[in-house]
């Protein structure tokens, strides 16, 4: 009658022996799942971008690289920070910190890849060195402003009567670069002429038929002769009558 008894036993012990385990298991598979997953690393990342370059009218276009697999972080219990500088470089490149803000928390550094589609002003047709700018010369594109190293220009008012340093094809993205100064002489604008010869000086109405800065060649019509001259822009509505 003991056997019996005793093989009861055993299955008991053996039952109570896998049960001890089930615990110590149990505490494994949490402090498996303990760790934060990087996709969230990832997304705060990318969150923090598009929300530092969010303007109206733009897209933000961001893609975090995967981390390293052999990354293993502890969960952080803090909402995650990403740290972007407020004057931040555009670039269609990047490497943002997320960081873990709890005390022993730790801090990762995510490479991204960014595009930035903003309006942009492009030229509506060639434009040569020294044309003036107005209205029907540009027109707005959306553009991926990380990819344009020169920079670029988005408001109309920025080249209302400036002029072109050089020239430029048709659908070029007009930079700060390319803009001269405003023009001191606008073609239709009444103007002062000033003729000087041997010490005398003599001034007269005129008309520009031309646009042009300062030192700017242009032709005048004197408005009480109808007389046709060649001029150079000394000030602004001032021109110079050449000999």
């Amino acid at each position: 009658m003991r056997k019996p008894r005793l093989i009861a036993l055993g299955v008991l012990v053996a039952a109570l022996g896998s049960g001890a385990a089930w615990p110590q298991r149990a505490r494994a598979d949490t402090a498996a799942t303990a760790t934060q997953s990087p996709d969230s690393v990832r997304s705060a990342a990318e969150q923090a971008v598009r929300e530092h370059y969010a303007l109206p009218g733009g897209r933000v276009v961001v893609s975090a690289a995967p981390l390293d697999l052999r990354l293993r972080l502890d969960a952080c219990r803090e909402p995650l920070r990403a740290v972007i500088p407020a004057h931040a470089a555009t670039s269609s490149r990047m490497t943002v910190p997320v960081q873990c803000p709890q005390p022993g928390g730790w801090t990762v550094r995510v490479p991204l890849r960014l595009e930035l589609f903003r309006q942009v002003l492009v030229t509506s047709r060639l434009l040569l060195r020294g044309d003036g700018l107005g209205a029907a010369d540009v027109h707005a594109e959306e553009r991926d402003v990380t990819r344009l190293g020169y920079g670029y220009i988005d408001n109309l008012a920025q080249v209302a009567g400036r002029t072109l340093t050089r020239a430029l094809a048709s659908g070029s993205v007009l930079s700060p670069g390319a803009l001269g100064g405003r023009r001191m002489v606008r073609a239709g604008d009444r103007v002062e002429m000033v003729a000087r010869l041997d010490g005398i000086e003599v001034r007269a109405a005129g008309v520009a038929m031309g646009s042009g800065d300062n030192g700017a060649r242009l032709r005048v019509r004197n408005e009480s002769s109808g007389k046709v001259v060649d001029a150079m822009v000394s000030a602004p509505g001032v021109v110079v009558a050449l000999p």
